[in-house]
C-alpha cells in the first residue's frame, strides 16, 4: 500500500469570499502521527472537516488512502474513524452494548470475546464494562471509540483535541495507546492548541495561523519534538 495516507496539495477553503485555508499541503505518512496545532480560527477545524467531507475544499485535493475527499467520501468514511472532542456515545447502554450496537450498524460482526479483548487493550477496567456509559468520565468514553475503531479495523484515526479535560493520568494513558497505534501501523492525524501534549506525542507538528502553515517541527534524537521551540514559535504568533 502506499505510504502518504493522507494528503493535502494546495488545499484552499473559502466561505463568502473570507480565506479559512490558504493553500495548504503536506503529507501524512503510515504509521505517524500528525498533529496540527493552531490557536482558536487558526483553521484546524476546517482541515479536519475537510478530509472527514464535510466541509468542501475551494481548490486544490484532499485525499485520504489515495481517494479523494470530494469524489469518493463514502469510501474513505467506510475506512476511518474519529473520535470528536466529546464522544457521543448512548449514555443508557454500557460500553460493550455501545460497542455492539455501533458494530452492528456498521454490518461487522464480532464476538464477545473479541469486543472483551478490545476494551482490555485499551485498558478500560473490566468492571467498567458492562456499566451505564453515563457514569463514564471522557477519557473512559475514549477508550471505547478507540476499541470501537479497533474492531473495525480502522487504518486511519481523526482526532479532535483528544487530551481535552483529561486529568494527566488519563492523557498519559491516551498517549501510550496512541504511541503503540502507531508503531503498529495505524496513522493518527490530530488537531490541537495543546503544545505540551501535541509534542509528547506527535511525530511531526504543522503550526497553522490564519489558514497558512507557517511551521512543520519533527522529532529529534530523544524522540520528542522540542516543546520550548514549538511553544515559541506558537506563542509569538497567537500574541498578535
Amino acid at each position: 500500500m502506499h505510504n502518504e495516507i493522507i494528503v493535502a496539495s494546495s488545499l484552499s477553503v473559502r466561505f463568502n469570499q473570507q480565506t479559512v485555508l490558504d493553500d495548504v499541503s503536506f503529507k501524512v505518512q503510515k504509521g505517524e502521527v500528525f498533529a496540527l496545532l493552531g490557536g482558536n480560527g487558526a483553521g484546524k477545524s476546517t482541515t479536519l472537516k475537510t478530509f472527514l467531507g464535510t466541509v468542501r475544499p475551494s481548490t486544490g485535493k484532499a485525499e485520504v488512502l489515495g481517494m479523494s475527499v470530494t469524489k469518493q467520501i463514502d469510501n474513505i468514511r467506510q475506512k476511518v474513524a474519529y473520535l470528536p472532542e466529546s464522544v457521543t456515545l448512548y449514555g443508557h447502554l454500557s460500553g460493550i452494548e455501545n460497542i455492539s450496537y455501533f458494530l452492528s450498524l456498521a454490518q461487522i460482526s464480532r464476538t464477545q470475546t473479541e469486543i472483551e479483548q478490545a476494551l482490555t487493550r485499551v485498558a478500560l477496567q473490566s468492571s467498567a464494562w458492562h456499566r451505564a456509559m453515563a457514569d463514564y468520565s471522557k477519557g473512559m468514553r475514549q477508550k471505547v471509540a478507540i476499541a470501537l475503531a479497533l474492531l473495525r479495523e480502522a487504518p486511519v484515526l481523526f482526532l479532535d483535541e483528544p487530551t481535552s479535560g483529561l486529568d494527566p493520568n488519563a492523557i498519559d494513558e491516551f498517549n501510550q495507546l496512541i504511541a503503540t497505534l502507531a508503531a503498529e501501523g495505524t496513522t493518527v492525524f490530530m488537531v490541537t492548541h495543546d503544545v505540551y501534549g501535541a509534542c509528547q506525542i506527535a511525530h511531526r507538528i504543522a503550526l497553522l495561523d490564519q489558514g497558512k502553515i507557517v511551521g512543520m517541527f519533527e522529532r529529534g534524537e530523544d524522540s520528542h519534538i522540542d516543546t520550548e521551540v514549538v511553544h515559541s514559535a506558537f506563542s509569538a504568533r497567537n500574541k498578535r
